[in-house]
C-alpha cells in the first residue's frame, strides 16, 4: 500500500506542476468552436441534455470539460486533487459567469454521497488509475440508479508504427537543438509522465475493451465502447505541429458509456 500512496503523490504532483501550462496545450484546451461543438455532440450522443440534471466531471483540471457539461445545461461538480488546476477552474468560472463549483478531491474515493449524480464524466483520467476497480464500484455507488458514466480516455502505450516513428523522429530533433531551461524542464515532464505511465494499473494500455470489462464486473451495464472520435480530432489536428498530428491519428481513443442498473439489486451477485 506504502507504493500505491506514494504513485498516487507522485501523479498529484505531476498534474499540478502541469497546471500552468495546461490550457496552453491543444488536446486539453478547447481552441475553436468546432472542437467545442465535437465535444457537445460526444457528450449528447451518450447522456443527453443536461435539464439541470447533476453531474460530476472527475479529475476536472481546469474545468474544460465541466464547462462543456456546463453549456449543455447539467448542474456541474468538477472535482480534482490538484489545488493549482482547481484554482484555474475557479478563475475560468468565475470569469466566464459559469454555475459550476469545484472541490477537492480524489476520484477513486470522492466522500460524496450515495446516488448523489445522475452523470459521471471524465477525460484522460482512467490511464492515471491505481486502482480501477475500486474507482469503478465508487462511481456505481455515487450513480443515481438509471445514472451514466461516459469515460473519454485512449491507450498511450501501444503506438502504432507511424506513431513511434514520429516520437524517435521528434527525439532526435530534441537532441540536436539547443537546451534551454524550458527544454529541460519539458524533458524531465517527460520522463515523469513516463515513470507514471509504467506503474499505474493500465501500464500496459488501458485498451478500451479491458476498461469496458472492469466496468462490467463493478456493476455496470449497457456499456458501449464509441470510437468515433473523428471530428474531435478534425478539429484538433489544425493546432497540433506535424509529428504530434501523426501521434494522435494513430492512437487508440474511444468514449465508454455505461449504466448503473435502475434496481440496483440486478448488478449484485445472485445468491447460492
Amino acid at each position: 500500500m506504502s507504493q500505491n500512496f506514494e504513485l498516487r503523490d507522485e501523479i498529484k504532483a505531476y498534474w499540478s506542476l502541469r497546471a500552468e501550462s495546461f490550457d496552453s496545450q491543444a488536446g486539453h484546451e478547447i481552441f475553436s468552436d468546432a472542437e467545442r461543438a465535437a465535444w457537445h455532440q460526444l457528450i449528447l450522443r451518450h447522456v443527453g441534455h443536461g435539464e439541470r440534471r447533476r453531474a460530476l466531471d472527475l479529475a476536472s483540471g481546469t474545468g474544460v470539460v465541466s464547462n462543456l457539461l456546463d453549456d449543455l445545461g447539467f448542474d456541474v461538480t468538477g472535482m480534482d486533487w490538484s489545488e493549482p488546476m482547481l484554482e484555474r477552474a475557479r478563475t475560468k468560472a468565475r470569469l466566464q459567469g459559469r454555475s459550476a463549483r469545484f472541490l477537492m478531491g480524489d476520484a477513486e474515493n470522492t466522500m460524496e454521497p450515495d446516488a448523489s449524480y445522475d452523470v459521471i464524466i471524465n477525460r484522460h483520467l482512467v490511464w492515471t488509475l491505481v486502482d480501477p476497480k475500486a474507482a469503478f464500484s465508487e462511481w456505481l455507488r455515487v450513480l443515481k440508479p438509471g445514472g451514466k458514466v461516459l469515460i473519454v480516455d485512449g491507450d498511450f502505450v501501444n503506438s502504432g508504427l507511424l506513431a513511434k516513428l514520429a516520437n524517435a523522429l521528434a527525439r532526435t530533433i530534441a537532441r540536436f537543438r539547443k537546451v534551454t531551461p524550458g527544454s529541460a524542464q519539458s524533458t524531465a515532464m517527460t520522463e515523469t509522465h513516463h515513470s507514471i505511465l509504467s506503474r499505474v494499473y493500465f501500464s500496459r494500455g488501458a485498451h478500451a475493451g479491458a476498461v469496458a470489462a472492469l466496468l462490467a464486473q463493478a456493476g455496470f451495464e449497457n456499456i458501449v465502447i464509441d470510437v468515433d472520435m473523428r471530428a474531435i480530432h478534425r478539429a484538433q489536428k489544425k493546432n497540433f505541429p506535424f509529428l504530434k498530428r501523426i501521434e494522435r491519428a494513430t492512437q487508440h481513443r474511444y468514449a465508454i458509456c455505461a449504466r448503473k442498473p435502475a434496481s440496483r439489486a440486478i448488478a449484485e451477485p445472485h445468491g447460492e
